[in-house]
This record gives structure tokens, C-alpha cells and sequence, in this order.
């Protein structure tokens, strides 16, 4: 049975040359099966909403209730959230939520699911995290300091909660990255073993005699294939979602800084 690791190796699609960039360093241009989930999750994301939005109509069609109802629902979640500021956010919160969703949706249907790599979701959690600071120092300047001392906790108190604090922020994007990853990589792992048990029970049924005994344990491995393909559809959306709702969190955390604290 082939090993439920195999599937998350990085493999070559496409040789491209090293550019040397100054300051920087040899980059290597190439295309491997990540990198050509990514594109291709990208690519399924703007070809839809192209096609859907392009001509509005007055009584929609499928595709354009589709987009407009994911477009108002992260709308009505960046709002809720962060408050009437939220809007500015928006694209941020609506790209990010459908580049991960696509990604896990795609993970489903081909060999290859890129959220499942590491480098993959530490990125995007860094974006995140750097979006946050960015605007927390922007808007708040020296103030920036509140998001690390809680109003009305005694001084003495400070000295063990302010490091607690501090220590709480630089995880966040260490969790964001991990739950999206963790997530993704156990589900395919599960119905990777699986799949692995449908196919060696099987063929121990197919070879007749004392092998027949395997025949119930292949079946009840697929109902549990079955099963957790339909679980992994159900935590793709959710781990999409719980991104972008704690994009939002830490965004209104630096927004409101002054609501809050």
C-alpha cells in the first residue's frame, strides 16, 4: 500500500531557469504541483466571478446568485466583525476566504492540495499578521502599546499580563497556520489510510478462500471513505471561514484599539 505521505511531496511540473536577483539571491522559476494548485485555484476563483459578474442581470442566474450571495456573506462577516470600517477590509477578507476555499475544494478533486504544505499556510498567515500590524501602527501610532495593556487590570497585574499579551500576539499567525495546515493535511491523511484498507482488504476478498474474511472490512473502509469525503468538503469551507473570520478578529483588535481597551 503506497505510503499516505506520498501525496504531499513536492514533484517538478514545469523547469523554468534561476534569475539572480540583487541583494537577494539565485530564485528558482521552476513550477512544481503547489505552486500549480495555487495557480490554478487563482485562476478558477477570477474566471468565475468574470463570467458571473460580467453581465449583471436584473433577475439573476445561478452563477450570479452564487457570487453575489458569497460576495454579501463576507460583506455582512468583515461588517459584523469589525464594524461600519469593515468595508476597507473587504477585499482583503473576500480574496483571502476564496483563495483558501478553492484551494481545499481543489485538494478534493486532484492529486494535489496546496494548504496541505506548510510554506503554504505560514504564508498567508504572515500576510495576515502584517496586514494587522501595518494598519495597528498606522492608525494608532505610539498607541499601538494598548493591544498589550488591558484597561482597568491593576499595575501589578500588567507585569504578568502585558508578557501574556505580548506572547499571544506573535502566536497568531503560528495558530492560523497551523489549524489551516493540521486540518487539511489529517483529513487527506485519514482518507488516504482509508482508501488504503478498501483496496488491500479487497483484493485479499478477490483471491477467494480465508481472504473472503476481508471482504466486510473493505466495505466498511469505504462507507468510512464515503464518510470522511464528505467531512473533508464540510472542514474545507470551515477552515476558509475560520481564516477569514480571525483575519477579521485581529483587524478589529487594531481598528477599534481605542473601543476595546
Amino acid at each position: 500500500m503506497a505510503s499516505p505521505m506520498h501525496q504531499f511531496e513536492i514533484q517538478p511540473v514545469l523547469t523554468l531557469p534561476t534569475v539572480n536577483v540583487p541583494g537577494i539571491g539565485a530564485i528558482d522559476l521552476s513550477i512544481n504541483n503547489s505552486i500549480m494548485a495555487m495557480l490554478i485555484a487563482a485562476t478558477i476563483v477570477v474566471v468565475f466571478f468574470a463570467i458571473t459578474t460580467s453581465k449583471a442581470a436584473i433577475v439573476p442566474g445561478r452563477g450570479q446568485v452564487i457570487a453575489e450571495s458569497i460576495f454579501s456573506y463576507i460583506d455582512d462577516l468583515a461588517t459584523s466583525i469589525i464594524g461600519h470600517e469593515g468595508r476597507s477590509f473587504f477585499p482583503y477578507v473576500f480574496t483571502i476566504f476564496l483563495f483558501i476555499l478553492a484551494m481545499n475544494m481543489l485538494g478534493l478533486f486532484l492529486v494535489f492540495t496546496a494548504t496541505s504544505q506548510l510554506a503554504v499556510t505560514a504564508t498567508l498567515a504572515v500576510m495576515t499578521i502584517a496586514l494587522v500590524i501595518i494598519v495597528g501602527v498606522i492608525r494608532n501610532g505610539g498607541a499601538m502599546y494598548k493591544l498589550f495593556v488591558p484597561s482597568g487590570v491593576p499595575w501589578y497585574m500588567l507585569i504578568l499580563v502585558t508578557p501574556i499579551e505580548i506572547i499571544s500576539f506573535l502566536l497568531r499567525p503560528v495558530t492560523l497556520a497551523l489549524r489551516l495546515f493540521g486540518n487539511m493535511l489529517g483529513g487527506h491523511v485519514a482518507l488516504k489510510v482509508f482508501a488504503g484498507f478498501v483496496v488491500s482488504l479487497g483484493a485479499m476478498a478477490a483471491a477467494g478462500g480465508v481472504g473472503l474474511l476481508g471482504l466486510p472490512g473493505a466495505a466498511l473502509s469505504l462507507g468510512g471513505v464515503v464518510a470522511l469525503t464528505a467531512l473533508e468538503f464540510l472542514v474545507a469551507f470551515l477552515q476558509a471561514f475560520v481564516f477569514a473570520v480571525l483575519t477579521c478578529v485581529y483587524l478589529n483588535d487594531v481598528v477599534n484599539l481605542g473601543h476595546h481597551h
